[in-house]
């Protein structure tokens, strides 16, 4: 008997247990292939499972995929309150060296600056966070009140936050600072909205609230 037959006939009975005998090209060729993508060389799945075509998160029943309101709070406020010490300690540092100019580099001068920007950082890291969390809790209940959440909440919180931010300067405080709000607000809904009026179009996640 031929020895090349023999190990021939022995690996294709072995292959045949794991089904993965030998096929001759004869035998492969009315194979249908429709439908069928290659395979990748390195990992033996079909690339197509690998293509994510929609969001890899799951939501409950009914939920938005974008963050409401309530969600969106925490993160203006801290925010605000960032920025606010961020703009309060380059303001206080640009007043500092303009005051002290005339002392020249020494340990007074340096006491100075150092407590006008830690005082004017504190400040406007204050008032930014108040009204951060004023316009937060405005805009939160009314939604609740409305149940709805469109820019009618956005106006009316702004509008309200200037006016209980500046109740203390009296009756004219308290109007301007309800126009500041007002057109501040406005302001930012119409640019909210502003691809809408325009005609283009834009996924509704990009907008913060």
């Amino acid at each position: 008997m031929d020895n090349s037959q023999g190990s021939g006939g022995m690996k294709g009975g072995i292959g045949g247990l794991f089904g993965g005998g030998e096929y001759s090209n004869t035998e492969l060729a009315g194979v249908p292939l429709t439908g069928m993508s290659p395979l990748s060389p390195y990992l033996n799945v079909d690339p197509r499972y690998l293509v994510q075509d929609t969001d890899e998160f799951i939501l409950p029943t009914g939920a938005n995929k974008t963050r409401g309101r309530f969600e969106l709070a925490f993160f203006t406020i801290g925010g605000s309150c960032i920025i606010g010490a961020a703009f309060g300690a380059v303001n206080g540092l640009r007043v500092s060296l303009k005051e002290t100019r005339d002392l020249g580099w020494s340990k007074p001068r340096n006491v100075q600056i150092l407590n006008m920007v830690t005082r004017q950082g504190a400040s406007w890291a204050n008032s930014l966070g108040s009204v951060a969390l004023l316009y937060s809790v405005f805009g939160v209940a009314i939604e609740k009140a409305r149940g709805a959440e469109d820019d009618v909440n956005t106006v009316a919180a702004g509008t309200l936050t200037g006016m209980l931010f500046k109740s203390g300067s009296g009756l004219r405080g308290v109007a301007r600072g309800g126009l500041a709000g007002l057109a501040l607000s406005g302001a930012y809904a119409l640019y909210s909205n502003w691809d809408h009026l325009t005609g283009s179009s834009r996924s509704p996640s990009s907008r913060l609230y």
